[in-house]
């Protein structure tokens, strides 16, 4: 007959399972209190005050980019010279 585990007169800590199951709730414990001392000993970054004239800013600069690279006289060009024909520039589509 197999030795019933149940039935055996050993200490708690001795069982491999036991330890298994509080491994998980005392890792959570630990990265928890990691979390918190990160928490209070790191700075938060501030947000500016205008954060949202400079969003508008930066779209005006890609929208600048973005109709800079739509007129591409360099294609134009070359075009022109190899062919002899000189292709009209296409407008760029408006955004919604």
């Amino acid at each position: 007959m197999k030795n019933n585990t149940l039935d055996s007169n050993l200490p708690w800590w001795k069982f491999g399972y036991v330890w298994l199951v509080l491994a998980g709730p005392a890792l959570v414990v630990v990265a928890s209190c990691v979390t918190f001392y990160l928490a209070v000993t790191r700075l938060d970054p501030v947000v500016t005050e205008d954060y949202y004239r400079k969003g508008i800013e930066i779209n005006k600069t890609l929208d600048r980019d973005a109709s800079a690279a739509s007129l591409a006289p360099a294609v134009q060009a070359r075009n022109h010279a190899a062919t002899g024909v000189v292709v009209p520039a296409s407008k760029p589509e408006a955004k919604p």
